[in-house]
């Protein structure tokens, strides 16, 4: 009897990628209207909009944690694929479980060290250098996002345990 989540993609994570790429896709937009805005501001006025630095800044890094996430949960992270395609599928299942441990340990790290940096700038009350924002608010999406590509990372090192034969030679390639 076939399982009832069963489907042609072993390899899907539960959780739809649609809502990390809409939200990468809603930053870069942003940033996109930012920047323009800046640069016609410039030009027709001779006035820069330099504070709006900081809000691209802050939709950069959320783009790349949700790119990060993106990548972690569809198997695209960066690998040498040179040594890792010349084992055997007990060495690939290894080898995806180490990379995957470890991505899971770095971004974790992430989490708590983003929090309590996060934590101290609310106590502190610190702003922001360009617009006096409270700088909690920028920081705020490390941990967050960091997190997300932690239970990506562990998400897809379940989905590998259950079924390794999802690996394959080359499989970080599109």
């Amino acid at each position: 009897m076939a399982e009832p989540n069963a489907d042609s993609s072993p390899d899907k994570p539960r959780v739809p990628l649609a809502i990390e790429e809409a939200l990468a896709a809603a930053a870069i937009a942003v940033m996109g209207l930012i920047t323009f805005a800046n640069v016609v501001t410039r030009y027709t006025t001779n006035v820069s909009l330099a504070f709006t630095e900081e809000y691209a800044i802050v939709l950069m890094v959320v783009m790349t944690l949700l790119g990060a996430s993106v990548a972690v949960a569809r198997d695209h992270h960066i690998r040498i694929g040179f040594l890792i395609d010349r084992f055997g599928p007990r060495g690939r299942l290894r080898a995806e479980l180490l990379a995957l441990g470890v991505t899971a340990l770095v971004f974790g790290a992430l989490v708590v060290l983003g929090t309590l940096m996060t934590i101290d700038e609310y106590r502190f009350e610190i702003s922001s250098p360009g617009l006096g924002v409270p700088q909690w608010l920028y920081t705020l999406w490390l941990p967050l996002l960091s997190a997300v590509v932690t239970l990506r990372a562990l998400g897809r090192a379940v989905r590998v345990v259950r079924r390794p034969d999802i690996l394959r030679a080359g499989a970080g390639e599109p």
